[in-house]
C-alpha cells in the first residue's frame, strides 16, 4: 500500500477513530473509490490501495475479527538514527502489534483504522519516557504486515512503511473530530 498521509495530533486523552476528522485523508480517499488503512498510534498514518484481491491475506485481515487481526498484525521498529540506549530499547525485533499493546479495529465500507494505545502496554511506556526528551532528535522507521501461518499465505508482504524523522512535539495540532454516529 502506498502512504500518503500522516498526522500529528495532540489531546489530553486517547484519541479513537481519527478518521472521522473532517477533511481526514482517509474520507478524501474513499470520495475517490480508494481504501484505507489507517494507523492510529497517535501518530495516524494512512496507507491507500485502490482495490483489495479478494481472498488474500490483507482482505481476510481488513474483513477479520478483533482476535484474528490481534493475532497477525506485526511492526517491525527500526532507529536508524538516535542514542545509543533508545536504538538498543527499540530494537528492530518484528512483534504482534495487538498482543504488545491493546488494539481497536474500525471498520468501515472503505477503509479500516486501528487504534493503538501505547500507553497498555509498560515496555512501550519505558521506550516513550526514554525517548520524549530527544525525539528532536531521532529517525524512527515502521514497518507493518500481515503473519503469515502456513506455506500457502506466503509471501509475507508488507503493508506499508513509515519514517518518522526529528519530529517537533509543539508541531501537533488539536484536530475537530466529527461526533461519533450510532448505527
Amino acid at each position: 500500500m502506498d502512504l500518503v498521509a500522516v498526522d500529528w495530533f495532540k489531546d489530553t486523552k486517547r484519541m479513537d477513530h481519527v478518521a472521522r476528522r473532517q477533511g481526514c485523508a482517509a474520507q478524501v480517499a474513499s470520495d475517490k473509490g480508494l481504501f484505507s488503512l489507517i494507523f492510529n498510534r497517535q501518530v495516524s498514518l494512512f496507507h491507500f490501495r485502490r482495490q483489495l484481491v479478494t481472498g488474500s491475506l490483507l482482505r481476510r485481515f481488513v474483513d477479520g475479527d478483533d482476535e484474528f487481526c490481534n493475532s497477525r498484525l506485526k511492526v517491525i521498529p527500526s532507529v536508524p538514527k538516535g542514542s545509543w540506549i533508545v536504538r538498543q530499547s527499540v530494537g528492530s525485533t518484528t512483534c504482534l502489534l495487538g498482543k504488545a499493546d491493546d488494539c481497536n479495529y474500525l471498520h468501515g465500507p472503505k477503509c479500516v483504522e486501528i487504534d493503538v494505545d501505547i500507553g497498555s502496554s509498560t515496555v512501550a511506556n519505558g521506550v516513550l519516557g526514554l525517548v520524549n526528551g530527544v525525539i528532536t532528535t531521532l529517525v524512527v522507521d515502521m514497518a507493518f504486515l500481515v503473519r503469515v501461518n502456513t506455506t500457502d499465505e506466503l509471501p509475507e508482504r508488507l503493508i506499508g512503511v513509515v519514517r518518522v524523522s526529528h519530529t517537533e512535539l509543539k508541531s501537533a495540532i488539536v484536530p475537530k473530530l466529527e461526533p461519533e454516529t450510532s448505527s
